[in-house]
């Protein structure tokens, strides 16, 4: 089948750091699915791995995916060869960079029939973080109840920004306030369902005090060091702060006078010490239902042509540089 790799690591610029390559067809295992890859997308943790450490061997990244069931394990129920899937993946296992991938089954659901497979591929990652950061970790309460709730999202208009607006908005009655720091970013989060939008650019404090806002919960999701100071200041007591990041230092100690709570959020926890699988197939389906009863819309901004180095190589780049919004896709492999 064909793959793309990662061999060592290297910077996006050089030619290597994404290769071509020919790989043996992936054996599936008693509880996967075996599908026939149409459409991915691509997150930081790509990159994030792409530049990090040299694997031992050449290494298959992607994690975000939509296929077609070509077989089912021994131990599967509920999926029939032919079906058209999506997942997020497991970090520990080959990812969706390649023709064929070996997927648990309980980590995939249905994929939305509403949706074209590139639209689809956009939502699976992002929607189980967002989900997860909201109803999990925040714990929101789910209903459209009067809220005093101010839900504050900084880095909204990014992949898991753009589908964590949408859930909140959709599904909850708080207050949502997004960071912005472009014109075209504050129309995209204004159109996915935030009430107000305020500049990260400047000091969010006294935005928020000129909109009349106390805010409860926070979504941190991208640059948290540059902000953990002032959410820890505009936060009220017994407040919530939620990062999906990786600061390289966060200093916690000035949450203590407010009671202030801090919620980590990965979304391959389930897949990496394997407890609760089937919980993220049960979300996925309940994303999937969400979004062909119109809901949710896919976050696709950019489509990048087919699967294969050099376009992913551009979406990498494109990451790495920042400012963007939504997600960026690829489909097909090609003649």
């Amino acid at each position: 089948m064909r793959a793309i790799v990662q061999a060592a690591a290297r910077p996006i610029e050089h030619p290597e750091s994404l290769v071509d390559v020919e790989l043996a067809d992936p054996t599936p295992g008693p509880h996967d699915l075996l599908v026939r890859v149409e459409a991915i997308s691509v997150n930081p943790v790509d990159t994030k791995l792409r530049a990090g450490v040299t694997p031992d061997e050449p290494r298959v990244l992607g994690w975000d995916a939509v296929g077609i069931v070509v077989s089912v394990g021994a131990e599967v129920e509920g999926f029939d060869v032919g079906q058209r899937v999506w997942y997020a993946g497991d970090l520990q296992r080959s990812g969706s960079n390649s023709e064929l991938q070996a997927v648990d089954a309980r980590l995939a659901s249905l994929a939305p029939t509403s949706l074209t497979p590139s639209e689809a591929a956009a939502l699976p990652l992002t929607a189980i973080t967002a989900w997860e950061i909201l109803f999990e970790r925040l714990q929101l309460p789910v209903g459209k109840a009067p809220s005093d709730q101010v839900l504050l999202v900084s880095g909204a208009a990014g992949g898991v920004g753009s589908i964590l607006l949408q859930l909140a908005a959709r599904l909850t009655a708080v207050t949502i306030v997004a960071t912005a720091g472009r014109p075209a970013s504050r129309a995209w989060v204004e159109g996915l369902g935030a009430h107000h939008v305020i500049s990260y650019h400047e000091p969010l404090g006294p935005q928020l005090d000129a909109l009349g806002l106390s805010v409860t919960h926070v979504a941190s999701l991208t640059h948290s060091e540059h902000y953990v100071s002032q959410f820890i200041e505009l936060l009220a007591p017994f407040g919530h702060l939620a990062l999906i990041d990786d600061p390289p230092t966060l200093d916690v100690v000035p949450m203590k006078a407010k009671s202030l709570s801090l919620h980590w959020e990965l979304m391959f926890t389930r897949s990496l010490f394997g407890v609760q699988l089937a919980a993220q197939g049960r979300l996925l389906a309940e994303v999937a239902a969400l979004v062909d009863a119109g809901v949710l819309r896919t976050t696709v901004s950019r489509e990048l042509g087919t699967i294969c180095a050099a376009n992913l190589r551009t979406a990498h780049a494109a990451l790495e540089k920042g400012g963007g919004q939504g997600k960026i896709v690829l489909a097909g492999f090609g003649a």
